[in-house]
């Protein structure tokens, strides 16, 4: 099924049949991905006292409670409530579904910094890969990029993060909506700082209701670098965070 999307000036051709998933699954089954302390996600049948709510128990219905957290289980979109004092809910936070994307792929720079070694996303590395009409929506693919980033427990890890600097440049010139492929764009331990979420969302000399970071995605190897729409599809939570589905759309010629 072919669509036709015109936007910016732009009419974009893709096939709706031919969506690029970028989410790990929220399973109670998996391994993980896990991060920031937090255990799997549980999917458990109701029980009222006399009864177990799972058909394999004998009920007529599968009725289960589900607990998870949106920032350490898995792929999720967070407004600018997560830092905030007030929780801007991130449910209420998009007015559209679709945007312009670009997906790069960077190997985090080995840096030294007073806390140690560290790996980097650099501004010097977005400047030289984000096109010149920068996207609405900036998609960062870290290598490697091996089949065990979707269950990696990565609390303690000291993951690559993304240089505040490069986070106020992409708010300089327009990007709206990050998503990338590790737990945070900061670091796992800064004090607290969380100095590239503040840039992205320019906290608290204002409060950008505009703008969201995903985290945790996974880009195929096979995805090519370069252009697409993106699909930001998110449940209508109250709160700060919640689980998303990212998908991505290649043009057609």
């Amino acid at each position: 099924m072919i669509a036709e999307i015109t936007h910016q000036g732009r009419t974009w051709r893709i096939a709706l049949n031919a969506p690029i998933d970028l989410s790990i699954p929220l399973d109670a089954r998996s391994t993980g991905p896990l991060a920031w302390h937090v255990g799997p996600p549980a999917f458990t049948p109701v029980n009222d006292g006399e009864r177990t709510y799972s058909v394999e128990a004998g009920a007529p219905v599968n009725f289960r409670n589900v607990a998870f957290n949106p920032h350490g289980n898995g792929t999720h979109t967070e407004s600018v409530g997560h830092i905030a004092r007030i929780i801007h809910p991130v449910g209420n936070l998009l007015q559209r579904y679709w945007f312009t994307a670009q997906l790069v792929s960077v190997l985090p720079e080995e840096r030294r910094t007073p806390e140690g070694p560290a790996r980097v996303v650099t501004l010097e590395q977005l400047r030289n890969t984000v096109n010149e009409r920068p996207p609405e929506a900036l998609v960062i693919r870290t290598w490697p990029n091996g089949p065990e980033k979707r269950t990696r427990h990565w609390t303690g890890s000291d993951p690559p993060f993304v240089e505040a600097s490069a986070c106020a440049w992409l708010r300089s010139i327009g990007v709206k909506h990050l998503l990338l492929d590790l737990p945070s764009v900061d670091r796992e331990q800064d004090q607290g700082k969380l100095a590239a979420h503040h840039a992205f969302w320019d906290y608290p000399r204002s409060t950008d209701l505009s703008r969201t970071i995903t985290e945790m995605i996974h880009v195929p190897d096979e995805v090519r670098d370069g252009e697409y729409l993106l699909e930001l599809q998110l449940p209508h939570f109250i709160n700060d965070a919640a689980p998303s589905r990212p998908v991505l759309y290649a043009p057609l010629p």
